[in-house]
């Protein structure tokens, strides 16, 4: 049985009458310990898709369930972590894991707290970093503390929207690592937002595109069918990544030049070139009269 699962969902916004679709139909199941990633372009409802299955946005039509239970409201269960830090400033790593960890189990002894908090601080490498405050870290580190924060809640389901995406090369590909060490050692559910390809064959056990908006849906998946643990160093010389990868990079832009092809085939509307328009003088107008040559010759 899945753990997690869309049924023929989608989500609308807007006035019945002037209503835009921004999903159409999906329809996912992922199993118990899967990695899935979901690729797809930027604009095509990614975000939307993760906020769905994390409860933060209710389905206009369909369901979506975790453990054969209707979501009705985000949880522990559905650990979520964006793409942006969303770390609170003035306070520390561990005070910023703490809050976390407090907002969901709110009866944990203070040295409890600080000892869970500085737990899942050193599982992302950052136990070096404990008391610094995020303007003091890089933005890599920022995103571990980030997943310290998400991993904190002890999540059944991890669902990762695009959170390496602003990273370097470098930092992105030691966070892959991060990500699939926890992943393999913890045995969880992962479902992640991505749009790198290379990234999507390194991590994931099915790679499931979203077509381009609006209307996006679930397109059908690409299985990866690879040993772990995958070396990014040899990657390129494995005959099933390299055949993968070119499958879903010509699918994907396949999909770009279709939603071209169809912006192409709109009706533009007309230019319409205001006439220029000049406004009337304020300025006072005065009628000349002609000069009276009376008295003309006379000296005052």
């Amino acid at each position: 049985m899945a753990i997690l699962e869309i049924d023929n969902a989608s989500v609308s916004f807007g006035p019945p009458s002037n209503r835009t679709d921004v999903l159409t139909d999906l329809n996912l199941q992922v199993e118990e310990n899967e990695f899935v990633a979901v690729i797809g372009f930027s604009g095509a409802g990614k975000s939307t898709l993760m906020s769905l299955l994390a409860g933060l946005q209710k389905p206009t039509t369909g369901e979506v369930r975790f453990k054969g239970e209707s979501i009705k409201e985000p949880g522990p269960d559905l650990g979520l972590m964006f793409q942006n830090y969303s770390l609170l400033p003035w306070l520390s790593v561990v005070e910023n894991v703490k809050l976390a960890i407090n907002a969901v189990d709110p009866r944990l002894s203070k040295s409890d707290l600080e000892e869970r908090a500085r737990h899942y601080v050193k599982m992302v490498k950052l136990d070096h970093a404990f008391d610094k405050k995020p303007h003091e870290l890089s933005g890599g580190m920022r995103q571990r503390a980030s997943l310290a924060r998400t991993l904190s809640l002890d999540p059944e389901v991890l669902l990762l929207d695009e959170p390496l995406s602003a990273l370097d090369a470098l930092t992105r590909s030691e966070l892959q690592d991060q990500i699939l060490n926890i992943w393999e050692k913890d045995k969880r559910t992962v479902v992640m937002i991505t749009n790198d390809v290379d990234e999507a064959v390194l991590m994931a056990d099915r790679i499931v595109p979203l077509t381009m908006g609006p209307g996006a849906t679930l397109s059908e998946e690409f299985k990866v069918n690879m040993e772990r643990p995958r070396d990014r160093h040899t990657l390129n010389d494995h005959p099933e990544f390299m055949r993968l990868k070119s499958e879903i990079t010509a699918f994907m832009m396949g999909l770009n030049k279709e939603s071209k092809k169809l912006s192409a085939d709109i009706i533009p509307m007309p230019k319409v070139t205001p006439k220029s328009f000049s406004p009337p003088s304020l300025a006072p107008t005065f009628k000349q009269n002609p000069v009276s040559n009376k008295n003309s010759n006379n000296v005052a």
